[in-house]
């Protein structure tokens, strides 16, 4: 099981890691033609609207998500090992859309505020929804997962 979750996390984090790595090797050699930096006009609402949807895919809709599922379990006494599965594939899923949000926030240049923010919340994202042995473990006696 842990084998399967660190597959899905793996092939949805790997692209986002290959992206910025693909965008900075352009970026360095100069070879994007211009694009617009972050105080130009439609762009003024973008940075903020990006770092708002970092915090809500890297907290806010795995936090909903969680309670939700605690919300429709509350009354089983064990849990489905299957349902389980799917709630942790969906939290993977959901959390590491964040990183993908980096890749405008360097390609637009925003602002240190924005750009550090969006970073941090993916990070975050990236460590926390890690499938790892104990997380899984502690996971599974929370959930009663039987």
């Amino acid at each position: 099981m842990t084998k399967q979750l660190k597959r899905s996390y793996f092939s949805l984090l790997v692209p986002a890691v290959l992206a910025l790595a693909l965008l900075a090797g352009i970026k360095s050699f100069n070879l994007l033609p211009h694009t617009p930096t972050y105080p130009s006009g439609s762009l003024f609402f973008l940075a903020p609207f990006v770092f708002v949807l970092a915090v809500i895919f890297a907290v806010g809709l795995p936090v909903f998500l969680r309670s939700l599922f605690a919300h429709r379990m509350r009354e089983q006494s064990t849990v489905a090992e299957s349902d389980w599965l799917k709630f942790e594939r969906t939290l993977i899923r959901i959390s590491l859309v964040t990183p993908y949000l980096i890749v405008p926030a360097y390609l637009f240049e925003f602002p240190r505020f924005y750009f550090s923010g969006t970073t941090l919340m993916a990070l975050y994202a990236v460590y926390y929804f890690y499938p790892s042995r104990k997380r899984i473990q502690f996971e599974r006696r929370m959930f009663r997962v039987g």
